[in-house]
């Protein structure tokens, strides 16, 4: 997983290169905490509800982008019935596997526990796919996923599931969990076409000058035409931002 760090990087800009190489010699990638850092944000609307939002950032940046970008203002200005959380699900979680358990532990069970029962999982570049592996491994927790520009993999296995006729015709064959997430990844997707009128429903946004394109064209394919949001863009703030203004005015939360 540590190598998958280290190559995403390098279709970001420069100052994550530079945060890269940082971490590298000072062997100082984010430690995950237990339990996580945690944002909260209540709606607007002055009375207890049901519904949550749970924010999870991307690579690099900070877990209150959401609120200093102005994300979270966007749902309280529409006087959506939202609390809203971010927890720091930084890269050190990613690294040491224990993304989804922490979630799970930290932020979704105590949700439940306070009487959420309506929650979405929004997640941004990196925080893309851990929302999906989330609802992978607990689908029952969730009531809806948007994925804004996710990073789904590296080319090569876009390239391959594009040159097998698309998601519905590739066959990932034998692989290791453990060791092949990205296959493991897609061949979740590849089942989830035939169960997304079983399980929570899954939005995706992303640009048309993306630089994992490939790969969201591909996902695209398998979700239906009015659940993928594209617009013009690159894998910017600015992107994530519009697409996150696009998919609430489209009323799916409400």
């Amino acid at each position: 997983m540590y190598n998958f760090l280290n190559k995403l990087f390098i279709f970001f800009r420069f100052p994550a290169a530079v945060l890269l190489a940082f971490w590298t010699l000072s062997g100082c990638i984010p430690f995950p905490k237990a339990p996580m850092d945690l944002l909260s944000y209540e709606s607007n609307e002055g009375v207890p509800n049901q519904n949550l939002i749970v924010f999870l950032r991307g690579y690099t940046g900070d877990y209150n982008y959401f609120e200093s970008e102005g994300l979270v203002d966007e749902v309280r200005k529409r006087h959506l019935p939202y609390d809203m959380v971010s927890p720091d699900a930084h890269p050190g979680y990613y690294h040491e596997r224990t993304l989804i358990q922490r979630l799970k532990a930290d932020v979704i069970g105590p949700a439940k526990n306070k009487g959420y029962r309506n929650i979405w999982l929004i997640g941004v570049s990196i925080g893309g796919m851990g929302s999906l592996l989330y609802l992978r491994e607990y689908p029952e927790d969730i009531s809806g996923v948007y994925v804004i520009s996710p990073f789904l993999g590296y080319p090569p296995i876009a390239s391959e599931i594009r040159a097998a006729g698309g998601l519905s015709k590739w066959e990932p064959g034998k692989y290791d969990e453990e060791k092949d997430w990205q296959r493991m990844l897609w061949h979740w997707l590849k089942t989830y076409s035939a169960l997304k009128h079983r399980i929570a429903p899954i939005y995706m946004g992303y640009g048309e000058n993306e630089i994992f394109a490939e790969a969201q064209n591909l996902m695209a394919d398998i979700l239906p035409a009015e659940h993928v949001y594209r617009i013009k863009g690159a894998h910017t703030y600015k992107t994530f931002k519009a697409l996150w203004i696009v998919f609430l005015d489209d009323s799916v939360l409400e």
